[in-house]
C-alpha cells in the first residue's frame, strides 16, 4: 500500500485482535493543506488506519489466503478527537464475525486515554483468480508482497502465532 497508515503492529492474536500504532509526523505532506493553521490528520486517514490494521488481522488469521481485502461498509463511524503532529494513535481491532466472503470488525483508535475514532467495518475477501483464472500468479505476487510488509510491521510483536517466515 502506498499510503501505509501503520508504523508497527505491537500485539496480534490471529482470529481475535490486533493492536497497532501510528505516529503523526510533522513532515507529512497532507498537513500543509489540511487546516494549515491547525494541522491535523484527516479523519479519512484515521479510518484508513483502522481498516489497514483490520486487514492485517484478517491476513494473519487466514494465513494470507485472500489477495484482496476491500472495505465494503463502515458503520457507526465516530470521530471524537483530532490527531496533531507528533501524537500517537493506538489502533485496536477485533473480529466480530468471519465467513467465506467477509469479516465484521470492531475497531478503535485511541490517543492517550481518549478514543479519537471508532467504527464497525465490513471487509470483503476475494482473490483475483475468482474473476479471471489467468490472474492467479498476480494473487500470489500480492500475497507475497503482503507477507513482506507484515514482517516489517510485526518485528518485535507480541503474537499468539509464529512469524510468517517460520510458517513457510
Amino acid at each position: 500500500m502506498r499510503f501505509r497508515q501503520l508504523d508497527k503492529i505491537i500485539e496480534l492474536v490471529p482470529g481475535g485482535k490486533i493492536v497497532a500504532v501510528r505516529q503523526v509526523r510533522a513532515d507529512e505532506d497532507y498537513l500543509r493543506d489540511h487546516f494549515p493553521f491547525f494541522p491535523v490528520m484527516p479523519g479519512v486517514l484515521m479510518l484508513e488506519a483502522l481498516f489497514q490494521a483490520s486487514c492485517w488481522l484478517i491476513r494473519a488469521t487466514e494465513d494470507f489466503e485472500n489477495s484482496l481485502l476491500v472495505l465494503r461498509e463502515a458503520k457507526n463511524v465516530r470521530f471524537a478527537d483530532f490527531m496533531e503532529p507528533e501524537q500517537l494513535l493506538q489502533i485496536s481491532a477485533e473480529i466480530l464475525k468471519l465467513d467465506d466472503e467477509s469479516v465484521s470488525i470492531k475497531a478503535t483508535g485511541v490517543k492517550g486515554d481518549t478514543v479519537a475514532v471508532s467504527a464497525r467495518l465490513l471487509i470483503g475477501k476475494s482473490n483475483l483468480k475468482s474473476k479471471n483464472p489467468d490472474l492467479s500468479a498476480l494473487d500470489e505476487f500480492v500475497r507475497e508482497s503482503m507477507r513482506m510488509q507484515f514482517e516489517q510491521l510485526t518485528s518485535d510483536c507480541r503474537t499468539g502465532r509464529p512469524s510468517v517466515e517460520a510458517l513457510n
